[in-house]
């Protein structure tokens, strides 16, 4: 690759392989060229063009600072993910090494630490499409509204709901979006052949370990259902989908406040740790 780009315009970023053998991740050397070139590209963003005046540290995007601090409370709470609904993209932060069990029958590795973005899934900028996998009819049901009581709602929908009927059309995007993306982000059981006969084995993200789930972003900060939505992810009725139990603890970023403290922890994690505490309500 190194020979066919030289005499090419474009910039060629060499890293280690990311799967060199067999059993073996090697993600972060990968990582760290993609949050060095995202600093390199941001100051051409619109209204970016002056923060290096602002700013000396690592500049790191919200998904990325989101993970640093769920790798905090990795360190202080054990097997975690964090749910992140915003108006245009739900992300899901996962730590955890898996359970022993699942990890015997796992037939590919993944990494400790894993997130996915799905642009698919907003309930503002996206809501369509997250409407469209809902479906009107179970979102008219769960509202008790007519079809045509839903279409006015639907298109007097604001970025950020006042009344209690707005609220409650925007946790049933938002525990769509959260049970969507978490089906996304995590592995399956599936069932294998051979020569033995049929084996039952483990493909992805194994989340059967993680004992708290964080919520954090606008809606999962601030909308009266919050924690039950939350807790709505460990509630998948297939029995091949690595989720978490329901027994799961359930928490929120009250002060909003992950993707910065994840910045804040690159350089100061006894502060970060104490200001996640704070937010999260936890108590020593």
């Amino acid at each position: 690759m190194k020979e066919i780009f030289e005499g090419s315009s474009s910039r060629l970023y060499l890293v280690d392989n990311v799967y060199p053998r067999i059993d073996e991740l090697n993600v972060e050397p990968t990582r760290k060229v993609i949050q060095e070139v995202f600093e390199e590209h941001i100051i051409h963003a619109p209204g970016m063009d002056h923060i290096r005046d602002m700013v000396s540290g690592n500049i790191i995007p919200t998904p990325a600072g989101v993970m640093e601090a769920t790798k905090v409370l990795f360190e202080f709470l054990g097997d975690v993910i964090t749910v992140d609904v915003g108006g245009a993209t739900t992300d899901i932060h996962s730590v955890t090494e898996g359970s022993e069990e699942i990890s015997r029958i796992m037939i590919s590795p993944e990494p400790r630490a894993k997130r996915t973005v799905e642009g698919d899934l907003g309930v503002y900028v996206n809501a369509d499409n997250v409407i469209e996998i809902a479906t009107r009819e179970k979102i008219a049901g769960a509202l008790n509204l007519s079809e045509n009581q839903l279409e006015e709602l639907i298109n007097g929908h604001k970025p950020i709901p006042k009344s209690a009927l707005e609220k409650s059309f925007v946790e049933e995007l938002t525990r769509t979006a959260c049970h969507t993306a978490a089906l996304r982000h995590a592995g399956d059981i599936t069932y294998m052949y051979s020569t033995a006969g049929r084996k039952r084995a483990a493909i992805g993200k194994d989340l059967t370990a993680v004992k708290v789930i964080v919520g954090t972003g606008g809606a999962l900060t601030r909308l009266p259902g919050r924690e039950d939505i939350l807790r709505s992810i460990a509630r998948d009725l297939s029995k091949d989908k690595l989720l978490p139990n329901e027994d799961a603890r359930i928490l929120i970023d009250n002060h909003y406040i992950m993707a910065s403290i994840g910045v804040l922890s690159k350089t100061h994690f006894e502060e970060s740790l104490l200001f996640l505490k704070q937010s999260l309500n936890i108590m020593d």
